[in-house]
């Protein structure tokens, strides 16, 4: 049975997960309050993949867990992985009534945790933010549920919808709070991935530059079809790492840029290119949960013609770069309005001086 107080315990455990958004991949970010008496005795989140679980986290806080109610944003788990089964040491600690956001996706859990706890005896409720949890792994649900990752592509684009000047000059359409805004993205991401006609235009480097904040680096990914990316390019120096996708077989190319840090990977090609749905297939094999993507028009054309974007960031900023300037999207199949692309607006947030567009696909 919910009760009245239930919502508030459980958004402050939602609170304390998101503090996990930039460290815990591939695991999810997962938040517990422990109440005892109408008072909260410990709390703990999920803070790095291998270390402790939130639970056993706020369990590790105080010996009066017996009675208590366990708030917690993602069932606890059943099974035994780099650490042990949340719900057993729930379990064990005497806790006696267990409030759940969601589900565990996970097929090694996937509500064995909850039925766990309820032939010990403890009464578990679950379902309640259940939204907001989600909206906080959809990228881990994703995975566990398809093998795909959570895409999502940023672009930047003026009032009238260029993205850069004729030349390619582009720095800077958005404003600074706009840019921060893009870093704070990308350190919630498993990966960043661009195409390679953008690393030889402006040799990016793709990693979280963001002040006070201890962030996991998200893998840099390249597609690169024919292994044309230079030796000396910026991010291949950088801390974390880089992978370069491609279809391209010549051992001398791979060897050059294997030595130049890069990992190198094959992905199948369809009718000569890249086959886009194999690359995240690829992505969701390695276990990556949240990808971004910065890219160009052309990459982003393909990806919208391939359908594996779940979600499009668009800035824009309030300013006219005039009709001779660059489009968000090469799409020359488009050639009557019954062919064009429909998005659905989901949100529209001010960032600085630019509004930031949320778009998913029809």
């Amino acid at each position: 049975m919910m009760l009245d107080h239930d919502a508030i315990y459980m958004a402050r455990a939602l609170k304390l997960a998101e503090r996990g958004c930039y460290t815990t991949d591939p695991n999810p970010r997962v938040g517990c309050v422990l109440v005892k008496n109408k008072q909260v005795i410990a709390e703990g989140w999920h803070v790095k993949a291998g270390l402790a679980h939130a639970e056993v986290n706020a369990l590790s806080q105080t010996g009066q867990a017996e009675g208590a109610t366990a708030y917690v944003t993602l069932e606890p788990c059943s099974h035994t992985g780099k650490t042990g089964p949340c719900c057993e040491a729930l379990i064990a600690a005497g806790i006696s009534r267990v409030v759940v956001a969601m589900q565990d996706p996970n097929p090694l859990v996937a509500g064995q945790g909850i039925k766990k706890m309820q032939v010990a005896g403890i009464e578990v409720v679950y379902g309640l933010l259940q939204q907001d949890a989600e909206d906080l792994n959809k990228g881990f649900i994703k995975r566990m549920s398809t093998g795909l990752p959570f895409v999502r592509s940023k672009m930047a684009m003026s009032l009238d919808g260029r993205t850069a000047m004729a030349s390619g000059e582009s720095k800077w359409i958005t404003s600074p709070e706009a840019r921060n805004d893009v870093q704070k993205l990308r350190a919630e991401s498993s990966a960043v991935l661009t195409g390679i006609n953008t690393v030889l235009a402006d040799d990016p480097s793709l990693n979280v530059r963001l002040d006070g904040e201890t962030v996991h680096q998200p893998i840099r990914v390249v597609l690169d079809s024919e292994l044309n990316m230079p030796l000396n390019s910026k991010m291949l120096a950088l801390t974390g790492e880089t992978w370069v996708l491609c279809c391209c077989s010549e051992k001398h190319k791979v060897r050059a840029l294997e030595n130049a840090g890069a990992k190198v990977f094959q992905i199948e090609s369809q009718h000569g290119r890249m086959d886009l749905k194999a690359v995240m297939v690829f992505l969701g094999r390695q276990q990556i949960n949240n990808v971004l993507v910065e890219a160009g028009a052309i990459l982003n054309g393909a990806l919208l013609d391939a359908n594996v974007i779940d979600e499009w960031l668009i800035y824009m900023a309030p300013c006219l770069l005039g009709d001779q300037g660059r489009g968000l999207f090469n799409l020359p199949a488009l050639q009557k309005m019954a062919d064009k692309k429909q998005l659905n607006m989901q949100a529209v947030r001010q960032v600085g001086p630019d509004l930031k567009l949320t778009f998913t696909m029809r």
